[in-house]
């Protein structure tokens, strides 16, 4: 008795089907699983860092657990924040990052900084002894100030470049109106 014929049209059983090749480190499916937008090479998940000082900022006047956690918060640029991070993928990320467009990461760190240099002026005035209703002020001020900002760094992220002088100018106008609220 031979063995039955296959139709070419039908594939190999699973365990006759070679193995899939790795995907490259920066392949669309690769990118994909990663969440790294396949445009920019950029993930949104670095403004995770922001999003959770925000929600500190929210919090620390009525939980004085958040405002130590808030004390503590420190800048971390997006290098950092994927290579001290947990997240399976993160080589992955990194190396798209190097990969991304100049233009793109030079808005995304431009934003960035900004963020950070509002979030540590804050941390300095918070330490400062003020009256309750002063430091209920400066958190919702500057928690208002961060969201477009970070909305902003989204943006970017998604393949919105920041080309227009209003679009550029208001990260230094949002940072400086908070800086001089004080």
């Amino acid at each position: 008795m031979s063995a039955p014929k296959s139709d070419p049209a039908e594939p190999a059983p699973l365990a006759a089907r070679e193995p899939l090749a790795a995907p490259e480190p920066l392949a669309p499916t690769s990118l994909s699983a990663a969440n790294i937008n396949p445009v920019t090479w950029l993930a949104t998940d670095y403004l995770n860092h922001f999003n959770e000082a925000v929600m500190l900022l929210d919090q620390c006047t009525s939980d004085p657990a958040c405002l130590a956690e808030l004390l503590a918060w420190q800048p971390k640029s997006y290098r950092e924040h994927f290579a001290a991070s947990h997240f399976k993928d993160r080589h992955i990320t990194l190396a798209a990052y190097d990969a991304a467009d100049p233009g793109a990461r030079h808005d995304l760190e431009s934003l960035s900084d900004m963020m950070s240099a509002v979030l540590q002026a804050t941390c300095v005035a918070m330490r400062a002894q003020m009256a309750p209703e002063e430091a209920q002020a400066l958190v919702h001020s500057v928690a208002g100030a961060l969201k477009p900002l970070i909305a902003r760094a989204g943006a970017v992220i998604n393949g919105e470049a920041a080309n227009s002088a209003a679009s550029a100018a208001a990260p230094q106008a949002a940072a400086d109106t908070i800086l001089t609220r004080r």
